[in-house]
């Protein structure tokens, strides 16, 4: 199998890029190095499509090794022929791969290896042959009457025989090809309640759905009811046509021994096949509903921690709570704890006149600008409480309520401990709090992803594939924004490509011995921080201090002669001693560039033209922030509460979480709206991931509110007065 061939046909790519992929992967290379610094290999293939490549090749790689090894066994058992080694050869699958070695691979003892071993091979190849004529069964049977070997009758021998044809049919791997897509194609996922009380599971109580269009969260929600055994769930088809599948395959006639091999393809079937194709349909339901629900967690993953920080302003993090207090938290505008305190704005105490006076006396010694709200328990309250300070204080206070989901984990964690040894777990969540609306990315990272609640029935999928995927997501989007180097916690700069656990941990001990690094090149006095780890890792490491303009850039040390070169084309000397370039010195680079020619010019520097064009964009914009050129997020001034909706009432909110049915949407109450997947759009859509998006601002119509159970039911189409259906 030429696997650079496939990969290219399977991805639609260029053979010669994803050649240079490959190698650039086996050289060790991470797949963000890859995509930003060597687009001329890979012709600016962006990293998801290098991670997609590189699980495919994995796959691919595990696919082949796989087959020599089945060769192997094969050879070993002296039973490889051309037609099997060239059904190997075309085997795309592994599934296909254990179809064809099934026949030949050791078993346990199975009823048919105790046949063969009573001597009944020969009268089930006899059966099988079904030859047009010949004597009754059970006078060829006869012959191998052999009480010795358990052979006591007849029908003894010919029960043996048609358990050594059902396994035989059982092992086909055309037959079972057929049936696995036959079940696929027709067969249907039911379940029942498996007592009188199925709880939330009750719309699964009595439900069947074809297997080919059953959604994965559908799928997902089944398994969990099964595992708390609630449901019983199964997999149906028509066993008639399935047996019919059999039986043309298998059964000549007119035959004597037709009816014997009929008998066994119905064995195979019910005992052999269906067991096994049941379990195989239910595994694939599950795989492909758990990469689903992994691709929408990694996407709303991906635009959570992407959203833009509010940066440059002092902030208040509150961590609600009744009979414990809202836990406080002022942080400077970089982060740095200022204050703590406990206030009781909410039951059971209601302390709230001595509350208002505890933050406005923050505010007014710290210069407090917004107001972080966890979104867990009394969150309610303490925004109610909020609003009341600002319309009370006023001076362009505003405050947003921030998902806590993670919070908990993070504040109880080593890490948190060694940043914060002197407060206790609540404190150091409402830090937590506030440094998440200022800065979302540097803070989450120190989070477990699967923590971040922001997917569906997340453990109730393969652990690893998750955590693998998830981290993909978290590392793209660290190295997509770029790390300052003297302030990033270590958990951060782990993330950084080629910057292990250790180095993180390293450049963090060398950074509190030496002070700020004042060059990139200061890097390579971090232990353990090798030559590799240097290439992998320095373009995404910012200097801002640096007197060195490209140290503060995105260019790649590998790039400065270049991009010196290009300065001086443009009389700019090395650049600026510190910001970034004036409009004028701007227009010159540009016009530089344009004059020359990009082609023309990036021979010249002797870098790739992809190459260039990043490197003038960083140029112009140092250290540029792509989160920053998406909305901020929506700051609100006062509240409302469940009880204030009503049917109709247009509200702006913001996307908190993307599920296959729908959308949940923060409107400025403490319960997320609910957008179904029928209420997203006026057109028909497959998945609310083709309209939304987490962190997008909406403009929503209120369609039903139920106060008791707390859900609030919204549309995004309105009617076209304006109103909301």
């Amino acid at each position: 199998m030429d696997i650079l061939k496939q990969l290219a046909e399977e991805l639609h790519l260029e053979p010669r890029r994803v050649e240079s992929v490959v190698a650039l992967l086996d050289d060790g290379n991470t797949i963000p190095f890859i995509a930003r610094y060597r687009k001329e290999q890979t012709g600016a293939m962006d990293d998801q499509v290098l991670r997609s490549l590189s699980e495919r090749l994995d796959y691919l790689r595990r696919l082949q090794e796989q087959k020599e090894k089945i060769r192997a066994s094969l050879e070993e058992q002296e039973v490889l022929n051309e037609e099997l080694s060239e059904s190997l050869d075309r085997a795309v699958t592994l599934a296909e791969l254990e179809d064809l070695y099934r026949p030949y691979r050791p078993k346990r003892r199975t009823r048919a290896s105790q046949a063969k071993e009573r001597g009944l091979q020969p009268l089930a190849d006899t059966l099988y042959a079904q030859p047009a004529s010949g004597p009754a069964p059970e006078v060829l049977a006869a012959a191998y009457r052999n009480p010795e070997k358990g052979v006591e009758s007849e029908e003894a021998a010919l029960q043996g025989a048609r358990d050594i044809l059902a396994e035989r049919i059982a092992d086909d791997p055309a037959g079972r090809a057929r049936l696995r897509a036959f079940l696929a194609a027709s067969g249907e996922l039911t379940s029942q309640a498996a007592n009188e009380d199925p709880g939330v599971y009750a719309p699964y109580g009595d439900y069947r759905e074809m297997l080919k269009k059953i959604p994965g969260h559908r799928v997902l929600a089944v398994n969990r009811g099964e595992r708390e055994k609630k449901l019983r769930v199964g997999v149906v088809c028509d066993e008639g046509r399935a047996l019919s599948l059999l039986t043309v395959a298998h059964v000549k006639a007119p035959s004597p021994y037709a009816p014997l091999v009929r008998e066994a393809c119905e064995d195979a079937w019910s005992r052999l096949l269906f067991p096994a194709l049941e379990r195989e349909a239910r595994s694939a339901l599950t795989d492909r509903a758990s990469e689903a629900a992994i691709r929408v967690f990694s996407q709303n993953l991906r635009q959570l921690l992407m959203q833009p920080p509010v940066r440059g302003k002092v902030t208040l993090g509150l961590d609600p709570g009744y009979r414990n207090g809202c836990k406080c938290a002022v942080v400077d505008a970089t982060g740095r704890v200022l204050d703590t305190g406990v206030i009781y704005p909410a039951p059971p105490f209601e302390k709230i006149e001595q509350a208002k006076r505890q933050v406005a006396q923050w505010i007014r010694r710290h210069g407090v600008q917004v107001l972080a709200i966890g979104n867990g328990t009394a969150s309610r309250e303490t925004e109610k409480f909020a609003a009341e300070v600002i319309r009370e204080l006023g001076n362009g206070l505003s405050y947003l309520v921030v998902s806590e989901a993670g919070a908990s984990v993070y504040s109880a964690s080593p890490l948190a401990a060694k940043e914060f040894p002197d407060y206790d777990v609540n404190l150091r969540s409402a830090v937590s709090i506030a440094r998440r609306l200022q800065d979302p990315l540097a803070e989450l990272v120190k989070i477990d992803p699967k923590a971040i609640g922001v997917g569906q029935y997340q453990h109730d999928m393969p652990q690893n594939r998750l955590a693998e995927a998830l981290d993909g997501v978290v590392e793209s989007c660290v190295n997509g924004v770029g790390v300052d180097l003297n302030t990033a916690s270590a958990p951060l700069l782990s993330r950084v490509a080629g910057v292990s656990a250790t180095v993180a941990q390293n450049i963090v001990a060398y950074r509190e011995e030496h002070g700020p690094f004042s060059s990139r090149s200061e890097l390579k006095k971090v232990p353990k921080l090798g030559p590799r780890a240097f290439e992998q890792c320095a373009g995404f490491l910012r200097v801002p201090e640096s007197g060195d303009y490209l140290d503060r850039t995105a260019v790649h040390p590998e790039s400065y002669p270049a991009a010196r070169e290009l300065l001086a084309l443009c009389g700019l000397g090395k650049g600026p001693a510190s910001g970034s370039l004036t409009p004028e010195q701007g227009e010159r680079l540009i016009r530089t560039v344009e004059d020359t020619g990009w082609a023309a010019l990036a021979g010249r520097l002797g870098i790739g033209e992809p190459t260039l064009r990043d490197m003038v964009d960083e140029l112009l914009r140092p250290g540029r922030d792509p989160r920053e050129e998406l909305l901020p997020p929506l700051l609100r001034t006062d509240v409302m509460g469940i009880e204030d909706l009503t049917p109709g009432m247009e509200l702006e909110g913001t996307v908190r979480n993307v599920v296959d049915f729908g959308a949940f949407v923060d409107i400025g109450v403490h319960q997320d709206g609910l957008v179904h997947l029928s209420r997203l759009s006026s057109r028909f859509i497959r998945h609310p991931s083709e309209v939304l998006k987490v962190g997008d601002r909406v403009k929503v119509w209120v369609l039903a509110v139920d106060r008791e159970r707390k859900r609030i039911s919204l549309t995004m189409v309105p009617e076209k007065g304006g109103a909301a259906t």
